[in-house]
C-alpha cells in the first residue's frame, strides 16, 4: 500500500488499484493493468482532486481510507472494495481487465460486479425508452445497453435510491445487468476500469457532485424555454416565414422555429448551402423572422455528401474520419474548422441555434449498435474504445467555437449525448419516436431517467415523430395529452413528419386547447426560468423524480408516471386514451389543485378529474409561485410586474431570477 498526493495505491490480484480522494464525498477508483503507471487522462471529468483531509490505516489486513463522510475498505484477501457511508455501504465484489480480441486485435475489456440491496432502485444511465424500451423507471431486473443510437442516449452515470451515484469514465459501448442482487458491468474496451463514487445522501447532492466533476450547465437563452415549432420540414424561405407570421396574426406565443434538413437541395447532402430557388435570401429570411420576434434554429449534420464542395475541403484538410464523410470530432483542428464553417455560413447571418442531428453519429441496428467509426482507425488507434463519446466532442467544438466568437448564449439541440455534455449548452431530444399511447408513457420514463443522469435540458417530439393524422379523433386526443405534458418539460417543442403540426392544423376546438396551454407555458416562464438559473448556479434538477423531494417515502420511489417541476409543482400526465380522471399519488403534506384551488392532504392517492382540457397539476403548500401576466408573445418580452400565488399551509421561499436572457454577462 502506498499513499501519495491524495492517492492510495493497492494491489487487488492482477489489478493495480488507485483510489483518489476528490472531496469528502467523492472518490475515484481506477483499476489498471500492472504495467500502467498513472490513471488515464479523462475526456469527461474536468475537476482535479482537491486538498481534502483523509486518513489511511491498516486494519486486519485491510486498507481503510476515511474522509469526513466516507470510509473505503480495501480487502485484498476477499478481493473487495467497500465504499461506506454512515451505516451503509456499496461493495465492489469483483473486477477485471480481460484480455480480449476486437477486430482481430488485442484489447482490454473492463468488467466488474457490485452487490445491490434488495430494496435498492437504480436510475439514470441516459435515456433508454426507444427500441430497447423497458417497463418503468427503475432498472432493477433489467439489462441496459450503453451505446448511442436513435432514441437511446448512453450516459455511464447512475444514481441509487440509497443515496449514491457511480460515474464510469469509459467510452466504449457497454452493458449493465441489474439482476439477482448484482450489478454486473461490461465495457467492450478501455485502457482502465475507471469510475467515481459520489455520495449524497440526497439525489440532488449526488447530481451536483456529478456536475462538479464534469462541468456546470450554462444557462440557456431565455427563448429556449418558450415554445418551439418544428416539422420535417419547412421547404422554403417563404413557407417558414409565413408560418411565423400566422402565429403572430393569431396571437399565439412562439419563440423558436426550426429549419430542418434538405434546405441544401441540388448542392448535395449537408452542403452548408441553401438551394437558391427555394431560399433566395437566407439572411433576409432570418431578419424577417427576427422582426416577428421569432428566433430560428437550423439542422446541421456531422457528415457530408461526397458530391459537395465542403466534403472536398474537409478531405483535403484531413478533417474527416478516413473512409467516411464524417467529421473527425476527435481532432481539435477538425472541431475548430467545423465551427468556423457554421459561423461563416449560418451564425453571421443571424441564426440563433444549432440542431446537430444524428450526433451518435448515425447508427446501425441490433445488439452491437456499432456506428460507422467503430471499425476505423484514427492516428493508428481503433475508434471502438471511444464509440460513445462522439456527441460530446461534436457539441464541445460548436460550444467552444461560439464562445470564442460571441457572448451570445449557445443553444444546441441534439439527438445523442454523453456524460459531461451538459457543459456545452445542450438540449437533448428523445429521437424519432412513434406517436402512440405506449410511446407517450415510455417518454415520461425517458425524460425522468435522463434528468437523473445529471443532464438538465430535455424534450420530446410532441405527438411523436412518426405520427397519426390530424383527421383522426384518437390522434388529436393523443396530441393534446402529449402537448399538455410538454408544457411542464424543461423544453417545450413540437416536431414530426407526415403533416404540419402547428396548432391550427387540428381543427378549431383542438387549436383552442393547444393555444391555452402555450399561454400557460408563458405564464409559468418566471418560475421555469428561475429553475433554469438554479440548474446553472446550484447543480439543480428541474424535472424531478418524486424521490428527489420525498426521499423517505417508499410509495414516491415507486411512482413512475408523475414528477415534480421544481420544488412546487407536481405533474401527473394522462397517458391512456378516453380518460376523464386519474389517480394521483400526493406525498406527505398539503397540496392544492392548480386548476381549482381545492386542498388535499397528502400521503395517499386521490382520484381527480382529468378532462381533455386539463392535466392534473398540484401545488405544494408553502409555494410562492411567480407567474407572468397574460398576453406574452415571446419569452423575451419585458415583464414589469408579476402575479405571485402564495399557497398557505407550510413555510416557503422562492428566489425569482431574471436577466437579459441573451448573453453571459
Amino acid at each position: 500500500m502506498e499513499s501519495l498526493a491524495g492517492k492510495v495505491e493497492v494491489q487487488l490480484g492482477p489489478v493495480k488499484t488507485i483510489i483518489t480522494v476528490y472531496s469528502s464525498n467523492i472518490v475515484r477508483v481506477t483499476h489498471l493493468p500492472p504495467e500502467a503507471q498513472q490513471p488515464p487522462q479523462s475526456l469527461v471529468v474536468l475537476k482535479e482532486p482537491g486538498d481534502v483531509p483523509f486518513t489511511v490505516e491498516e486494519e486486519g489486513g485491510c486498507t481503510v481510507i476515511k474522509t469526513d463522510e466516507l470510509e473505503i475498505v480495501v480487502d485484498p484477501g476477499a478481493g473487495t472494495i467497500e465504499l461506506g457511508w454512515g451505516w451503509d455501504s456499496l461493495v465492489e465484489l469483483d473486477r477485471s481487465l480481460e484480455k480480449v480480441e476486437v477486430l482481430g486485435e488485442g484489447a482490454l475489456s473492463p468488467r466488474q460486479m457490485f452487490a445491490l440491496a434488495d430494496d435498492e432502485a437504480v436510475f439514470g444511465l441516459g435515456q433508454h425508452a426507444g427500441f430497447s424500451a423497458h417497463t418503468g423507471l427503475n432498472y432493477r431486473g433489467r439489462v441496459v445497453y450503453l451505446a448511442q443510437r436513435n432514441t437511446d442516449i448512453a450516459v455511464p452515470f447512475m444514481v441509487s435510491s440509497r443515496g449514491y451515484g457511480l460515474l464510469w469514465d469509459v467510452y466504449s459501448m457497454g452493458v449493465l445487468e441489474l439482476r439477482n442482487g448484482r450489478l454486473r458491468v461490461w465495457f467492450e474496451a478501455g485502457d482502465a476500469l475507471d469510475y467515481y463514487f459520489i455520495y449524497g445522501p440526497t439525489l440532488d447532492r449526488v447530481i451536483a457532485g456529478y456536475r462538479w466533476l464534469t462541468g456546470e450547465a450554462p444557462l440557456l437563452p431565455k427563448y429556449a424555454f418558450g415554445y418551439w415549432q418544428s416539422k420535417e420540414r419547412y421547404a422554403s424561405q417563404e413557407e417558414i416565414v409565413e408560418v411565423a407570421r400566422e402565429f403572430r396574426r393569431k396571437g399565439i406565443p412562439i419563440d423558436i422555429i426550426v429549419q430542418d434538413w434538405m434546405y441544401w437541395g441540388k448542392h448535395g447532402w449537408n452542403a452548408f448551402k441553401f438551394e437558391e430557388e427555394r431560399y433566395p435570401d437566407p439572411a433576409k429570411m432570418v431578419k424577417d423572422l427576427h422582426d416577428l420576434g421569432v428566433r430560428v434554429a437550423i439542422s446541421i449534420w456531422p457528415f457530408f455528401g461526397k458530391e459537395t464542395e465542403i466534403y472536398r475541403e474537409a478531405a483535403e484538410l484531413g478533417h474527416l474520419i478516413p473512409g467516411t464523410g464524417l467529421v473527425n470530432m476527435f481532432s481539435e483542428a477538425a472541431r475548430r474548422w467545423f465551427w468556423e464553417k457554421i459561423r461563416d455560413t449560418f451564425f453571421r447571418i443571424g441564426f440563433d441555434g444549432w440542431w446537430l442531428d444524428a450526433s451518435e453519429p448515425e447508427v446501425g441496428a441490433g445488439l452491437v449498435y456499432v456506428t460507422m467509426q467503430h471499425d476505423l482507425k484514427i492516428d493508428n488507434e481503433r475508434m471502438y474504445k471511444y464509440l460513445n463519446i462522439y456527441p460530446l466532442l461534436e457539441t464541445k467544438g460548436v460550444y467552444e467555437g461560439q464562445r470564442r466568437d460571441s457572448n451570445k448564449r449557445v443553444l444546441i439541440l441534439t439527438r445523442s449525448g454523453f456524460a459531461g455534455i451538459q457543459r456545452y449548452g445542450v438540449v437533448n431530444w428523445s429521437g424519432d419516436i412513434t406517436g402512440d399511447w405506449t410511446t407517450l408513457r415510455t417518454q415520461v420514463w425517458a425524460g425522468l431517467n435522463y434528468s437523473l443522469s445529471g443532464l438538465p435540458w430535455w424534450c420530446t417530439d410532441i405527438g411523436g415523430f412518426w405520427s397519426g393524422s390530424p383527421d383522426s379523433e384518437g390522434y388529436r386526443e393523443l396530441f393534446v395529452r402529449w402537448f399538455q405534458w410538454g408544457v411542464f418539460c424543461p423544453v417545450f417543442r413540437v416536431h414530426g413528419t407526415g403533416f404540419p403540426k402547428e396548432p391550427w392544423r387540428f381543427g378549431p376546438e383542438v387549436e383552442r386547447l393547444l393555444v391555452e396551454f402555450i399561454k400557460l407555458r408563458y405564464r409559468l416562464l418566471p418560475y421555469i426560468y428561475s429553475l433554469a438559473w438554479m440548474v446553472h448556479s446550484e447543480g439543480y434538477t428541474m424535472m424531478r423524480h418524486l424521490a428527489m423531494d420525498f426521499p423517505g417515502d417508499d410509495e414516491a420511489l415507486e411512482v413512475d408516471d408523475e414528477f415534480m417541476l421544481g420544488p412546487y409543482l407536481l405533474v401527473a400526465p394522462v397517458t391512456t386514451p378516453s380518460t376523464s380522471e386519474r389517480d394521483v399519488y400526493l406525498p406527505d403534506g398539503l397540496w392544492y389543485d392548480f386548476w381549482t384551488g381545492k386542498l388535499y392532504g397528502g400521503g395517499r392517492y386521490v382520484r381527480v378529474e382529468a378532462p381533455l382540457e386539463r392535466i392534473p397539476v398540484f401545488v405544494r403548500a408553502g409555494a410562492v409561485l411567480p407567474l407572468a401576466p397574460y398576453g406574452l408573445k415571446s419569452a423575451g418580452e419585458r415583464v414589469d410586474s408579476y402575479e405571485l400565488r402564495v399557497y398557505p399551509g407550510a413555510d416557503g421561499i422562492f428566489e425569482l431570477y431574471d436577466d437579459d436572457g441573451e448573453t453571459y454577462d
